[in-house]
């Protein structure tokens, strides 16, 4: 005897919260078979027909994500005539928020993908920041958004993790000067490359306290004030050679700095 039973998944989107949300519902019964028919992009009463008579026919029962509330009362109506069970499963919610929040729904459909690709963008940017930091691989030049220069502890990493959280692909390039910066920093558009430029006193200060950090003594090489002079000065004649424009984080927080950057990028 087969005891399968039908349930449709009826959706003006994909489908897939409904049938997420009935999977969960399937999991607390075990004695019998249970097929899943997924019917998306419904768009018309004419569709909605064809499900209920599915179900009518087949005696299952329909699980719908409709978020045009014409359509979902057409289908709660129908149903009831028809005496078949079917669950708003998203219905009742949109409404409880609409109330609650006195604000009104955008009623468009498959937003929560837009949400997904958003939150899968986000991803790629922090782990493209990742595989690009510290000018570890200079192919990631041309494939980035922006791309920051500036010597050693001017908040280049924090400030690339940063905007990657805003969805922006970031490379930054480390400044030595016993190190040609590589050719690709001047092939890109100058527009996508910022410099950070910083205070000499504040920068001995920034690297003493990372040398302590690290147990050494601050008086090696790297506090030292003309080693700090003489890189700073070979940074400004990149960024004068590559034309970019620079930012000032002497005195800035890493949220700072990026607000500045991202106004400078949407223009």
């Amino acid at each position: 005897m087969n005891t399968e039973r039908n349930v449709y998944i009826v959706s003006d989107s994909v489908g897939e919260t409904a049938e997420l949300v009935v999977k969960a519902g399937l999991s607390q019964f075990n004695s019998e078979e249970y097929k899943i028919s997924r019917i998306p992009y419904v768009e018309d009463e004419g569709t909605i027909n064809e499900c209920l008579q599915l179900a009518k026919d087949n005696n299952g029962i329909i699980g719908f994500t409709l978020v045009n509330p014409v359509l979902r009362n057409y289908l709660n109506k129908k149903a009831n005539e028809l005496n078949i069970e079917a669950i708003d499963i998203m219905g009742p919610m949109i409404d409880a928020m609409e109330r609650v929040f006195e604000n009104p729904p955008r009623l468009e459909a498959g937003l929560v993908h837009k949400l997904d690709e958003d939150y899968f963008k986000r991803v790629e940017a922090i782990e493209f920041a990742v595989k690009y930091d510290d000018g570890r691989d200079p192919r990631g030049i041309a494939r980035a958004d922006i791309i920051l220069i500036g010597v050693s502890r001017t908040s280049k990493t924090p400030l690339s993790q940063y905007l990657a959280h805003k969805r922006l692909k970031v490379a930054n390039v480390p400044i030595v000067p016993e190190v040609d910066p590589p050719e690709e920093l001047f092939e890109v558009d100058s527009k996508k490359c910022i410099g950070l430029r910083i205070r000499p006193e504040k920068l001995n200060e920034i690297r003493k306290e990372r040398l302590k950090a690290l147990g050494l003594g601050d008086q090696a090489t790297y506090a030292n004030l003309d080693r700090i002079h003489q890189e700073l000065e070979y940074f400004n004649k990149i960024v004068d050679r590559i034309g970019c424009k620079v930012i000032d984080v002497s005195n800035k927080a890493v949220e700072e700095t990026a607000n500045v950057i991202l106004q400078m990028y949407h223009k």
